[in-house]
């Protein structure tokens, strides 16, 4: 292990160069959540197609892309990978990927529990070659698995042909995604090596895929095992050894108590973690009309250190996740949630509880949909939705925004349709000048809500209020309001946000002595009184209001 590290060192000495922990992000961070192939136009590769976009549609609005696996795959929409060291050719090559990295931020997918049953290695396996023959987990089908935990309906053993015969290997997620065996150092200095490379290519950000479920130890549940956490330490330390500026996350869809541990002690594990609770929360609390689940979260939030902090997000490539509102939501309100999702044109995934029994693990539709029903268009359905993204933005972390949260949306039916997954529902590809005809259209819905966010991401990366270590206070104004106070008390920054489509009137209790507030997005003014700052907000409005 020493002698990669010193190679890789000497190789690229400026990487063991970096800020100290807490200006490794600051409030100009936001990641935008985009496929390799989002936009398509004729006779251009696609990644050359998204670094257009991004230049012309967001400029500095965003300092970063995560750009999903971008690498030769078989299934998953990139999720099982076949080559860990190739750009798709489908998409373009390293050498797009660089140019993007010389404009942004760069986050890669270290999609390392499983493999494609296509790739080198496990076609290695199937032969009998060495290394391979150990490089995956074979399981007699007689063997008690009832304690595994299953993010997926279907068997967990999938039988293969070998040249010793027939083999059940263990596959997590898809008879086409097999599972890697980190109890082999062999498969252990491989991903070390692959981490590095993708460090050499530009990665400043490197996401820890499906990471809970990574060791698998028969007789456990084979989901946070003390090995994973001490697998993401190794990853950690090898980092901070020759590349301390490149910042690791872990991509754990479980409830929030168990998400966290994933931050270690605040410096041995990741620096971020996927806010997963978010999404499910801010869901009811505008589909109700009441934040006090969310408000009631929201104040439990806290980081192990000033090198971590979340990542939040509110839809993503994956469905909109409910096992993360478990325990802050009842059985009741969770199905309310699906209820909504079916009625609203989605559908529901499922997982196996212990007991065979089948529960919702996540809702598959567009956030602008989950909202707002297609079925009944409304004034409110922007105004809602920006509030959302108001939401997400203000809480203390690293914001990610899903590539369709830029446009509102909606469910593609025929790309369901065209797969039979129900993911494919979240995952329409723009043909580029279709897309940019719709954004050069004022009144066209993809144009206001751009416009829109990009003034709310402008806005943010300006005020350090919005500091991912800034403090942060949740306050209490009522259910129908959520309601933060963001920054040191000598400058604070108050925002409000009305979760209903009534008017809601509200006096804001001012610990700064200023007469006079002015709304960031909006750029009105408002005078305090003796008692707080009297304010009256529209339907779904919000406010980020600081001293003038």
């Amino acid at each position: 292990m020493q002698r990669r590290l010193e190679a890789f060192r000497r190789a690229h000495p400026h990487l063991a160069e970096a800020p100290p922990p807490h200006e490794r992000l600051t409030q100009r961070d936001a990641l935008l959540i985009t496929y390799g192939d989002q936009f398509r136009a004729p006779d251009e590769p696609p990644l050359q197609t998204l670094h257009r976009f991004l230049r012309d549609h967001l400029g500095q609005a965003i300092s970063g892309v995560h750009i999903l696996p971008f690498f030769p795959y078989s299934s998953d929409d990139g999720f099982s990978v076949i080559d860990y060291r190739r750009v798709n050719p489908q998409l373009g090559d390293w050498p797009h990927i660089h140019a993007l990295g010389r404009d942004y931020r760069l986050m890669f997918d270290a999609v390392i529990n499983h493999i494609s049953r296509q790739s080198a290695w496990f076609q290695g396996f199937l032969r009998g070659e060495a290394p391979y023959t150990d490089y995956f987990l074979v399981v007699n089908p007689q063997t008690n698995l009832s304690q595994v935990v299953r993010p997926r309906p279907w068997p967990l053993l999938t039988p293969v042909e070998t040249a010793h015969g027939t083999r059940h290997v263990w596959t997590t997620f898809s008879a086409d995604q097999i599972d890697l065996n980190y109890a082999n150092p062999a498969v252990l200095l491989e991903i070390v090596d692959l981490l590095l490379f993708y460090v050499a290519q530009g990665a400043q950000l490197i996401r820890l895929d499906a990471i809970a479920y990574l060791w698998k130890e028969i007789g456990t549940p084979c989901i946070h095992l003390p090995q994973t956490h001490a697998v993401v330490k190794l990853f950690r330390a090898v980092l901070d050894e020759v590349a301390p500026g490149v910042l690791l996350i872990t991509e754990t869809n479980v409830p929030h108590a168990e998400n966290i541990a994933y931050f270690g002690d605040g410096y041995d594990e990741a620096q971020l973690v996927y806010n997963f609770t978010l999404p499910p929360l801010t869901l009811h609390a505008l589909l109700t009309g009441d934040g006090s689940r969310l408000t009631a979260w929201a104040r439990t939030l806290r980081t192990p250190s000033p090198a971590t902090t979340f990542f939040n997000f509110l839809a993503s490539h994956d469905g909109i996740g409910v096992r993360p509102a478990e325990g802050w939501l009842s059985g009741e309100e969770i199905a309310a949630l699906a209820e909504t999702a079916l009625a609203h044109g989605g559908r529901v995934s499922t997982y196996a509880r212990p007991d065979g029994s089948q529960a919702p693990y996540e809702l598959n539709l567009t956030w602008y949909d989950a909202l707002n029903d297609p079925h009944r268009p409304s004034e409110h359905d922007i105004p809602r939705f920006l509030a959302s993204q108001v939401i997400m933005l203000t809480l203390a972390g690293v914001p990610g925004i899903y590539v369709h949260s830029l446009f509102g949306s909606r469910n593609c039916g025929a790309c369901f349709a065209r797969t039979g997954q129900p993911r494919s529902l979240n995952r329409e590809k723009f043909a580029y000048p279709n897309l940019e005809a719709r954004l050069s259209t004022p009144d066209d819905r993809a144009a206001r809500i751009l416009a829109a966010y990009r003034h709310l991401l402008e806005v943010r990366a300006l005020h350090p209020a919005f500091h991912p270590q800034a403090p942060q206070t949740v306050l209490d104004l009522g259910p129908a309001l959520v309601a933060l106070r963001r920054g040191a008390p000598e400058g604070p920054l108050y925002a409000l946000v009305n979760l209903t489509d009534r008017p809601q009137e509200v006096l804001l209790p001012l610990e700064h002595p200023a007469p006079r507030w002015r709304d960031l997005i909006a750029e009105g003014v408002y005078q305090a009184g003796p008692q707080g700052l009297p304010l009256t907000l529209v339907p779904y409005q919000s406010l980020w209001l600081v001293p003038e």
